[in-house]
């Protein structure tokens, strides 16, 4: 069989490696990068690290609206699926190329699976939300990383197509975290458990004033070392409202590799962030989190009180900084760590569905 994916932001390379290390042993396999994040940080490094072949396409559309970018990438993508004719296009997550990516192959009937299937919020204000539910319904294969995903696919209808397969994140995190680089802490002069890791680029937070204003407030008046790698459009916005962080506490740094970011999570003793990633590496890693929304998608890790909802409430914040402690239990949330291969099984119809 011939597959070809389709990625382009920083957390979609993690679960391409899952997949491409389950698929490559017996298939063909395209990989086409949308250049949606297209920084070194962002991008280029993860390849390296991963030890993925390079990107046979790389669609190098760049930033912009969200229209415009989901647009760019729809039509050069066609160009790439018409000169490759794969079996079946595979999209991860919740991105613009996700969605792009989903809706190119649907258009010229080619069937989708969709990796990371059947989050959901219930907030159609959220742009993820909008990439995700679209990309569930157009996809003929859903795979599931939870048994919460699973239910809400079943109660859209589409309970036939999906497949309770666990997390390709937590494959890539029992992999790696062996090879995660100590050394960014001595670099940064931190020690283990003496330092908070702090993560933004949710565009509901970076793209409203008062959001990250309030985060930076937080952030300063805790008093704990944090260090806190910026993301470029994070970085964009505190320019463009003029939000400066002045305290020393806050150790602004450039965006990390993926084996810098995981030993800086290991060895956190609290994870402050609105990534939907982060959530989960920090579960993994059994590190309290709190997450600066009002929701998590990844709601097991909330039940099991491993995740703290602040939002962008300063006096959350801080009584999560200095109090949540995380959960007693630690149960395997995620699967078992061969969410690759099993997808692989399915796509080669060698795997039974599981039923929600």
């Amino acid at each position: 069989m011939k597959f070809l994916t389709v990625v382009g932001a920083r957390p979609q390379f993690m679960k391409l490696w899952a997949f491409h290390r389950a698929v490559a042993r017996k298939h063909g396999h395209v990989i086409v990068h949308t250049g949606q994040h297209y920084d070194v940080e962002m991008s280029d490094i993860f390849f390296k690290e991963l030890a993925l072949p390079e990107p046979d396409y790389n669609l190098g559309v760049g930033s912009d609206t969200h229209a415009a970018q989901t647009a760019k990438i729809m039509l050069n993508l066609e160009k790439v699926l018409e000169t490759e004719k794969p079996d079946c296009v595979v999209v991860y997550g919740d991105t613009n190329s996700t969605l792009a990516g989903a809706l190119t192959a649907v258009k010229m009937h080619l069937p989708v699976a969709h990796i990371e299937a059947g989050l959901r919020r219930y907030d159609l204000s959220v742009p993820e939300e909008v990439n995700r539910i679209v990309s569930d319904h157009l996809s003929a294969f859903l795979f599931a990383p939870t048994e919460t995903a699973m239910k809400n696919l079943a109660r859209e209808g589409l309970e036939k197509r999906s497949y309770l397969t666990g997390d390709v994140m937590y494959d890539a995190f029992l992999t790696f975290r062996k090879f995660a680089s100590e050394d960014v802490l001595s670099n940064l002069g931190i020690e283990k458990k003496e330092y908070l890791l702090a993560t933004i680029h949710r565009a509901e937070n970076t793209d409203k004033k008062e959001n990250l204003a309030n985060i930076v407030e937080g952030l300063e008046k805790s008093g704990e070392k944090i260090v806190f790698p910026v993301h470029p459009r994070t970085k964009k916005m505190m320019e463009h409202f003029g939000v400066v962080i002045k305290s020393d506490n806050v150790l602004q740094i450039k965006p990390v590799g993926y084996l810098e970011m995981l030993a800086l999570e290991m060895h956190a003793k609290k994870i402050i962030t609105d990534s939907g990633g982060v959530q989960r590496e920090a579960y993994f890693a059994g590190v309290p989190c709190i997450t600066l929304l009002e929701f998590s998608e990844w709601v097991e890790t909330v039940e099991y009180g491993w995740n703290f909802l602040a939002g962008t409430d300063v006096d959350k914040m801080l009584w999560g900084i200095r109090h949540f402690e995380g959960g007693k239990e630690h149960p395997d949330l995620f699967g078992d760590g061969n969410a690759g291969e099993k997808t692989v099984s399915v796509l080669e119809g060698k795997n039974d569905r599981v039923e929600p």
